[in-house]
């Protein structure tokens, strides 16, 4: 076959390739296919010698080689799919601006349709090897080969238009578009777009079923893929069909099988990355009066947006202030915690240095011990100890003795502030008394004006009231008895302002000496000096408890036969001397004994 339709000045160095492919044995052959792609690529793009080069390929049966390979199984083939992808590339270079001349029939019938149809079943191959990989770096080998493979079928297409129709009814395309892998997906999305806008009546030349089998899945990946480049895609793709193709339009807006895809578009339009085109295409699918109230929605929206632009802006505006707020309290905070770690380090410190001074002063005390021990002559050594020990125990006293004085001063100090308190409120309020019960001062003096005036009215009134008839004598006498009643009054009513005050003075006291009996512990919870609050200021009450006192413990203490025929009730003799003792008095709130 060869010999047959070797043509005129063919290039040596396809005429040795193919010699040497059809010399080899087949697993040879698609390795030395691959220096085809070495051939292509040193010869100028657009030149005639190209043009030539891929007529000899053509003539040689080299094309047809190459679609022999594609066709057998991977694993029989050297390299893989790196000899397989690279053997894709060479095809569609070879096809593309290849001019067949007499067997132009049966290139664009048979072998540009085998072709297109080979390179959908290796991305069939493809897309299964890559979801039953394990490997994340094969999976990524696997989808550049998958890449390879679309680009050399796109170029195919691009130079063979009337291909998109052939790759648009095939079954493998449909299950390539239907992948749920969003890499080959996002592949094949963009492969059908490519191909729409090269040849856009292609799409209506398909069978009806066919083309609702394509719109079903891009609707399916628009709406259901969670992948924006895939939506994104899908938008664009149902943009492109439904501007151009008034069918489709009419079918996604009256056909029920897309009766909630204009809400469904709607809700998506929020929150995307490419909210103009999915605003187009609901533009489009929707009639005229939702296209009315769409476009007032969109306005609503366009409103609220500069609105909300505006906020947006005016708190940014506010900004700097909010910042600086924040980074002045983040510092006093910071110098808060910097200043209390401060105080910690300075208080260990401190008490490091206290327990060091503690440990030299004892050392020190030591030696000093042994100093004097080693002065002290052996006799007196014992002596000198002992002394030490009453220094030693007077200063454990003395300081003991203070804790214990000041302890008691602040367990008494409400107390001795509540009397304290008291006694004030009561001198106030006998000075109080005393200047509201001043002594008469007299008359203010009067005038002669004043005295005329008076005269004439005590004159009116012996006038209107005659007096009976009263001698000189009789009216001294009056007037002496007069002036003895009004001074008995006068030092009478001084006497029983003094009582008064004596009787309110006893009651304050009585009220204050109750409160701290109240207060104060009991008798078997004394301690110190708290017994003292048990004492009387009253000589009588004292006398009369210490008389009483004596004379239970004379009762106790009698012997047993001396009470016999005794009643309860029976006073006992307590000897006079016994009772000449100084009593004691109660000292409160800084008032002395009588």
């Amino acid at each position: 076959v060869i010999g047959e339709m070797k043509p005129k000045g063919t290039d040596p160095r396809i005429l040795s390739l193919a010699a040497e492919v059809a010399k080899s044995p087949e697993q040879n052959v698609p390795v030395i296919l691959l220096k085809l792609k070495e051939i292509i690529n040193n010869t100028p793009l657009g030149s005639s010698e190209l043009k030539k080069i891929k007529q000899d390929i053509y003539c040689y049966d080299l094309i047809r080689y190459c679609l022999l390979v594609l066709s057998q199984d991977c694993s029989r083939i050297q390299g893989g799919w790196t000899t397989i992808s690279q053997l894709t590339q060479i095809l569609s270079h070879c096809c593309v601006g290849l001019e067949p001349g007499e067997d132009a029939e049966e290139f664009y019938n048979e072998l540009l349709p085998s072709a297109a149809e080979n390179f959908l079943v290796l991305g069939r191959r493809l897309q299964t090897c890559f979801i039953n990989a394990a490997k994340g770096e094969e999976k990524d080998e696997l989808l550049h080969f998958f890449q390879i493979v679309a680009d050399s079928l796109f170029w195919l297409l691009g130079g063979h238009v009337q291909l998109i129709q052939n790759v648009l009814q095939s079954d493998h395309f449909l299950h390539l578009l239907q992948t749920d892998n969003i890499e080959i997906g996002s592949t094949v999305m963009t492969m059908l777009q490519n191909m729409l806008q090269i040849n856009r009546g292609g799409l209506l030349r398909i069978k009806g079923k066919t083309l609702h089998s394509i719109l079903d899945e891009v609707v399916f990946k628009l709406l259901s893929t969670p992948s924006p480049v895939i939506r994104h895609t899908a938008t664009k793709l149902l943009l492109l069909m439904a501007e151009f193709h008034q069918e489709i339009l009419i079918l996604l807006r009256q056909s029920v099988y897309y009766k909630g895809l204009r809400s469904l578009l709607y809700q998506q339009e929020l929150g995307t990355e490419f909210n103009q085109e999915l605003r187009q295409l609901t533009g489009l699918i929707s009639p005229y009066k939702e296209v009315e109230e769409q476009k007032l929605h969109q306005a609503a929206c366009l409103i609220q947006a500069y609105w909300k632009g505006f906020q947006t802006r005016k708190r940014l505006k506010k900004l700097p202030s909010a910042v600086i707020t924040l980074q002045r309290r983040f510092r006093y905070k910071r110098a808060k915690i910097l200043l209390k770690q401060n105080k910690q380090k300075e208080e260990e410190n401190r008490k490091l240095q206290l327990q060091l001074q503690k440990q030299r002063a004892m050392r020190l005390s030591r030696e000093l011990r042994l100093n004097m021990l080693e002065i002290v002559h052996p006799g007196q050594v014992e002596k000198h100890n002992r002394e030490i020990e009453e220094k030693s125990a007077l200063i454990i006293q003395k300081h003991w003795r203070g804790y214990r004085e000041r302890k008691i001063f602040h367990q008494q100090r409400p107390s001795l502030t509540e009397y304290k308190a008291a006694t004030l409120k009561f001198l106030a309020k006998c000075r109080k008394k005393k200047q509201l019960c001043a002594l008469w001062q007299g008359l203010p003096e009067l005038t002669d004006t004043r005295r005329v005036e008076l005269k004439r009215q005590v004159d009116e009134y012996v006038r209107r009231h005659p007096a009976s008839q009263i001698t000189d004598t009789t009216s001294k006498e009056l007037h002496a008895q007069a002036q003895e009643h009004l001074q008995h009054y006068f030092m009478g009513r001084a006497l029983e302002e003094r009582a008064q005050q004596h009787r309110e003075a006893l009651m304050a006291q009585i009220s204050t000496n109750i409160e701290q009996l109240m207060k104060a512990p009991s008798l078997k919870e004394a301690e110190g000096q708290e017994p003292e609050l048990f004492l009387s200021r009253s000589r009588p009450v004292a006398a009369k408890a210490k008389l009483a006192h004596l004379t239970t413990l004379k009762h106790i203490q009698a012997p047993w036969w001396k009470k016999l025929g005794e009643e309860t009730g029976d006073d006992i003799a307590v000897p006079k001397d016994e009772l000449n003792v100084e009593l004691e008095t109660l000292f409160i709130g800084g008032t002395k004994p009588p």
